[in-house]
This record gives structure tokens, sequence and C-alpha cells, in this order.
């Protein structure tokens, strides 16, 4: 990768009408990439920069504006699976992975910035939406570029939120070092860069929450810009076999508690039942052979007894 970067993102991109199309957000945020300031005096797109955009003004493109009064609903619908809940002084937090396959709080959907009784979902399929900005603007340009898509995520241990990519095309969405060497000789083992993350963390320091910047380009990162549009963001998903995080603390205490008590109950009842036919065995055993030992010798001496009496008899 580069040993330098610069990062630039536009004033003067206005409000992204719902439900306006792929094409007319590429038109939108072109006219402002055309005229793009570089500290260099250049102005406009360079082949092998990385067009940033927020996920916010894509999905208003796509119309994932819905109606919802209550938005905690509107996240169980978008919930493929609940990894923490935690109540706190400001309400209810759920961390949960949505369709995407994304594992983020309230499932992506965002109520900032949108019209009272609505709210924002995330683009359907976010890969998607960066192949269709990329081939829209790449006709526009005539450069070879990457699209970036971006989403703010809270992180396990840190504090703070930051941006990641939940969609990207003609980038490489990580760099596997993994075979290479450091500088000392020693043997990267596990050590897989997630650059198309880093791409959206650097470009949201410029773009920013409150100034109405939904893109930035980053330029210096062409090594990472590819000719077809790739992998996509999705293939940095972790879920599955390959999450150590799958569940918060308390929901995996209480999934092992569960667990434990369903497998301590039947392997009580198997053990049980096992012990048990094993002591009848033992005990019917005992008493069989006590109870044949006495009827046995009870027989044996009214027998003898018999027997004396006719000998006595016969003697007379």
């Amino acid at each position: 990768m580069a040993g330098s970067l610069v990062v630039v993102a536009p004033d003067g991109i206005g409000e992204i009408a719902v439900g306006c199309g792929p094409a007319a957000l590429a038109g939108g945020l072109g006219d402002a990439l055309d005229h793009l300031a570089w500290p260099d005096g250049t102005t406009g797109l360079r082949d092998g920069d990385v067009v940033v955009v927020a996920s916010k003004v894509v999905s208003k493109a796509e119309g994932r504006l819905v109606r919802a009064t209550d938005r905690e609903q509107a996240i169980t619908e978008q919930t493929v699976r609940v990894v923490a809940t935690r109540e706190h002084a400001r309400g209810l937090t759920r961390i949960v992975e949505n369709p995407q396959g994304l594992v983020m709080a309230a499932a992506g959907v965002d109520s900032s910035n949108t019209e009272p009784g609505t709210v924002l979902l995330l683009p359907q399929d976010p890969d998607r939406s960066a192949r269709a900005l990329r081939a829209t603007l790449q006709a526009r340009c005539a450069v070879r570029l990457g699209v970036v898509i971006t989403d703010t995520i809270g992180r396990p241990w840190r504090i703070g939120v930051a941006d990641i990519a939940i969609g990207a095309a003609g980038v490489r969405p990580s760099v596997d070092l993994r075979g290479a060497q450091d500088r000392y000789g020693n043997p990267l083992a596990a050590t897989v860069v997630a650059a198309a993350d880093e791409v959206a963390a650097e470009a949201e320091l410029v773009k920013g929450k409150t100034t109405a910047r939904p893109v930035a380009v980053v330029r210096g990162l062409a090594d990472l810009v590819t000719d077809d549009d790739g992998a996509g963001a999705s293939s940095l998903n972790r879920t599955g076999p390959d999450d150590m995080f799958a569940l918060g603390t308390d929901e995996a205490l209480a999934q092992g508690r569960s667990q434990g008590r369903a497998e301590g109950y039947t392997q009580g009842r198997a053990e049980g039942y096992t012990q048990g036919r094993a002591e009848g065995y033992t005990q019917g055993r005992a008493e069989g052979y006590a109870q044949g030992y006495a009827q046995g010798y009870g027989d044996g001496e009214a027998s003898g007894t018999s027997e004396t009496g006719s000998v006595g008899t016969s003697t007379r």
C-alpha cells in the first residue's frame, strides 16, 4: 500500500430525494466530484481513486425509508439473530445480526436526519449498490475507480464508534499477508488487513457526522483498486463457526445455564436408570440367593426329619 494518502470531501451535495434511484444518486454525487479540488490544484477524479459514500444517502436513493412509529419494532423486523441486549438509562440497546449479515447495534436502523415517524434501513444489498454506483461513475468519468459504502459501528472492548465498509466494488476488501515475512524474517501466520474498513474509517475523518458531507475520495491506494468488482465487503463478515463472540456475556451465561440444566437432567435420568438397573440386579441376586438358600435349607431339614422317622418305625 502507498506511503501517503490524500482524502478530500466535497461540499455542496444537496439532499438526496427518497427513491430517486442509483442513477440519480450517481449523477448528484458526480456533479460534486467533477469539481472536487485537490491540494495540488487539480480537480475531479483520477484513475485509482476510491469513492467512499455514507450508507444513509444510498439507502435514501433506494427508497429504504419506512414508516415506523416504533423504532424498536423496525429493529425487531430487521433482526436475524440477537447477540446481546442491555438496558440502560437511555433505554434498550440490542446488538443483533441483520439480513445483510452485519452484527451491529439496532440492526443498523437509523432514525437520525429523517422525518418524524420514519426510520431508514440499510441498503438491502450494499455490495450490489456499490457495484451499480461504480459502474455509473466510471462511465461518467472514464477512469477506473473503487467504491466503498460505509456505516457506523461500535466495537467490542473499545469506546466510541468508527466507520466500516458494508459494501464495496473494485476494491480489495482485505489484504492477506499470511505467508509473508516481517523485516526480521519472522513469518506472518495470521495477519489479514481489513483494507476496506480502514479506507472507510479514514474517509470518515473528513466526511464527519454533522457536516453534510456524505462522500469522500481517497487518493493514493491505487494498488487496492481492481479491474473487476471483486468479492465485496460482505466477505469481511465473520459469523457462524468462526465467530468467537456470537453471544454477549449475559446471554452466554443464560444459555450455558439452560444447556447445563438440560444436559444434567438428561444425564441424571440416564445414570439413574443405569444405576437403578444395576442395584436392582445386585439386590435381586442377593435376595434371591438368600431366599433360595433359606428355602433349600428348610426343605432339606424337613426331608431329613421325615426320613429319620420312617427308619425308627421300621425297627420296631
